[in-house]
């Protein structure tokens, strides 16, 4: 583990207030804990600023599974792309919808490209990216 650094902080009272009531919510121990996932979020935007850059995301997509040109289409969109896929799991939500999500890691511009092309592919009812890190670049 890293070695940990003392620092002070100074902030409004109303700000402070607000932010220990959210720390609360989101179940943090401490102010500090609460503080370095602030930080980390931050960290994980500028990677994801630089299109270079080695990150990873989630793609869920929620489709009506009777439309077969969309398994199709979508699945031809993963192929072409397996180098940046590292995994999909298919799940049937009910007689008629199904649920994809889809992993995926390599540089950001091609993975925001691919996430987006997945997202727009026609007859997707619903869908989300989740932005995260390879947690190399994060401690």
């Amino acid at each position: 583990m890293a070695r940990v650094v003392r620092f002070g902080v100074s902030m409004e009272e109303e700000l402070i207030r607000r932010f220990d009531g959210l720390a609360r919510e989101r179940g943090y121990a401490t102010r500090s804990e609460a503080l370095r996932d602030l930080v980390r979020r931050d960290l994980v935007r500028e990677e994801w600023a630089d299109p270079g850059a080695e990150v990873a995301a989630t793609v869920s997509l929620v489709y009506e599974h009777h439309e077969h040109h969309l398994a199709d289409a979508l699945t031809d969109l993963q192929h072409h792309h397996h180098g940046e896929v590292v995994s999909a799991t298919h799940v049937h939500l009910d007689a008629h919808n199904c649920l994809e999500v889809v992993i995926l890691r390599g540089p950001s511009a091609v993975i925001r490209r691919l996430a987006d092309a997945l997202l727009s592919t026609r007859g997707v009812k619903h869908g989300g990216v989740v932005a995260t890190t390879t947690g190399k670049n994060v401690t």
